[in-house]
């Protein structure tokens, strides 16, 4: 069970999330979904690091889910996809629908300046052309964890997470 939110991490969540994954993501704004015990699922990174673009606007946080989509790709899930994704026109336009609402929302969810800087620095193509986890192709699928990340984050906008709940029974292996 999951459950979308829009908090700010307190300091003892955010001491969770760099626990979790090593390391405290860079540019951190918020958690988006959180299990049934309300342990962090996902965060929301912000656009610019360093004045350089970040691939992952919604991150992964929690090593068990990490851990299980890890398992699916190295059994080649991300390749099995791919080809159902060309066989397949429904999912394929659902997932294109995917990679739209990632990009809305990340422009969403920036600041006025945020978008400023981004013009200033020449990425606005990267924001508004790249989709889930920065990825270029939109018919190819990066990897299970931005995608999975995504879905928890917007509320099951995403094709590749629903498909990871529907088929695998992902979100059912959570508290």
């Amino acid at each position: 069970m999951f459950h979308r939110v829009s908090l700010l991490p307190t300091t003892e969540q955010r001491a969770a999330i760099a626990t979790e994954l090593g390391k405290e993501p860079k540019g951190m704004q918020q958690i988006t979904a959180v299990d049934g015990q309300g342990h962090p699922l996902a965060v929301q990174v912000a656009a610019l690091v360093d004045d350089k673009p970040f691939p992952t606007f919604y991150w992964l946080t929690s090593r068990f889910l990490v851990k299980e989509l890890s398992h699916l790709e190295a059994a080649g899930l991300i390749k099995q996809l791919e080809d159902r994704l060309q066989e397949d026109p429904q999912l394929m336009a659902a997932y294109q629908r995917s990679h739209e609402d990632y990009v809305a929302r990340r422009w969403a969810a920036m600041s006025d300046a945020m978008r400023q800087r981004i013009r200033e620095l020449g990425y606005e193509s990267v924001f508004s052309q790249r989709g889930v986890g920065g990825i270029e192709n939109w018919q190819q699928v990066r990897c299970l964890h931005t995608q999975y990340a995504h879905h928890l984050s917007s509320g099951q906008g995403n094709a590749i997470g629903q498909l990871l709940d529907d088929e695998y029974g992902i979100a059912g292996l959570l508290p």
